[in-house]
C-alpha cells in the first residue's frame, strides 16, 4: 500500500499586494495553503525581507551590529543603497523617529520630502513607519502619501483610532496601508471592516497584528497569527485574507539578550553569535505563522532566512 501524504482542503486565499511600482515592483500573498504548505496547493510569491534603515543614527544598538552600518547611518538614502547591493535586501522599511517631538523636529513636509527623495533613489519597495504618537503619524503618512501618489509605498501604521484620515488620503493617492492590531483577532478583522467600509481595496490592506522577540511573548504572536490564517484559507473569512506584515527587528534589538555585553554575562557566549540566533529564531517563527512581510536588521540573520526560505519552498 503506498502512502498518501494527508491534505487539508482550502476554500480561501490571500489577497495579493503590489508594493513599488515599475522596476522596483515585487508582489506578496496570493497563497491558498498555510505557510509553506506546498505540498497541498499554490504558493506564488514568497515572503519577502525588508532590512530597517532610521532617519538618524541609532543610539542604543549594540556596537557590532551598528559597525554594518556605520559609515551610512547618517544618510537614510545611502543605508538604503547599501542594504540593497550589499546585503540582498527585498525592501526597505524606513524608520521615521524625528518626527516624533520627544526625538526630533521633522516636520511632516520634510519627512515626505526624505521618503520622496529615498524612493527614487532605490531599485526596490519602501515601507514607511513613522515612530510617533498616533495624531503626529496620521499627519505625516498624509503628507508622504500625497507627495508619493501611486508609487504602492506602504504606509505604517494606522489602528481603529486614526484610520479614517490617513485611509482617506491612501485612497486618494493610491497607496498601500498597515493596520495595526494589538494581539487580538476581532480587532485585527474589525479594522479590515472599518477600513474597507471607507472605500479602501482590500488590496491595499496588510495587517500588522503586532509581535514579539523569541522569549518575549513570541507564542502568543504565533497564535494570533495561526488563527488569522486559518480563517482566511479556511474558512474563506474575506476580512482576514489581508497579507501579514510583521515589524519585529526594533523588537528584537532592544531585548537584554541581544544588547548585554560578553563581560556581563559571559555564560552566554559570543554577543553577535546570541544576536544572530535571536533574530533568525524569531522572525522564522512569524514566517512559520504565516508573515508575508518580515523586517530585520543584521546582515548575516539574512542571509540565513534568505536561504531557510528558498528551503522550504
Amino acid at each position: 500500500m503506498t502512502f498518501q501524504v494527508p491534505k487539508d482542503a482550502y476554500s480561501g486565499k490571500i489577497n495579493t499586494m503590489t508594493l513599488g511600482k515599475d522596476k522596483t515592483t515585487a508582489i506578496i500573498g496570493g497563497e491558498e495553503v498555510l505557510p509553506f504548505y506546498s505540498f497541498e496547493g499554490k504558493i506564488d510569491n514568497k515572503p519577502i525581507i525588508a532590512m530597517d534603515v532610521y532617519d538618524r543614527k541609532p543610539e542604543n544598538w549594540p556596537e557590532f551590529l551598528l559597525s554594518y552600518f556605520d559609515d551610512v547611518a547618517d544618510d537614510p538614502v545611502k543605508w538604503a543603497r547599501k542594504c540593497i547591493s550589499e546585503f540582498g535586501a527585498d525592501a526597505i522599511c524606513l524608520h521615521l523617529t524625528k518626527v516624533n517631538p520627544d526625538i526630533g523636529t521633522m516636520t511632516p513636509e520634510q519627512a515626505a520630502q526624505l521618503t520622496k527623495s529615498l524612493r527614487e533613489s532605490i531599485d526596490k519597495p519602501l515601507i514607511v513607519y513613522a515612530d510617533a504618537p498616533l495624531e503626529i503619524v496620521a499627519e505625516v503618512m498624509k503628507k508622504i502619501s500625497e507627495k508619493n501618489v501611486e508609487s504602492n509605498i506602504l504606509l505604517g501604521w494606522v489602528e481603529d483610532d486614526n484610520y479614517k484620515t490617513l485611509a482617506a488620503s491612501t485612497i486618494g493617492y493610491k497607496n498601500n496601508l498597515i493596520a495595526l492590531s494589538p494581539l487580538d483577532v476581532n480587532m485585527a478583522k474589525q479594522l479590515n471592516i472599518l477600513l474597507t467600509q471607507l472605500g479602501l481595496p482590500a488590496g491595499r490592506i496588510i495587517m500588522d497584528p503586532s509581535s514579539s522577540g523569541l522569549g518575549y511573548g513570541i507564542e502568543y504572536c504565533f497564535s494570533a497569527m495561526e488563527r488569522l490564517k486559518i480563517a482566511a484559507l479556511l474558512q474563506d473569512d474575506k476580512m482576514t485574507q489581508m497579507p501579514i506584515i510583521n515589524n519585529i527587528a526594533t523588537e528584537i534589538w532592544k531585548v537584554k539578550e541581544v544588547k548585554e555585553s560578553e563581560e556581563n554575562y559571559p555564560e552566554w557566549g559570543n554577543a553577535e553569535e546570541r544576536g544572530i540566533n535571536w533574530e533568525t529564531i524569531s522572525v522564522m517563527c512569524m514566517l512559520l505563522s504565516g508573515s508575508n512581510i518580515v523586517t530585520m536588521i543584521h546582515p548575516k540573520s539574512v542571509k540565513v532566512i534568505k536561504e531557510l526560505i528558498s528551503e522550504l519552498l
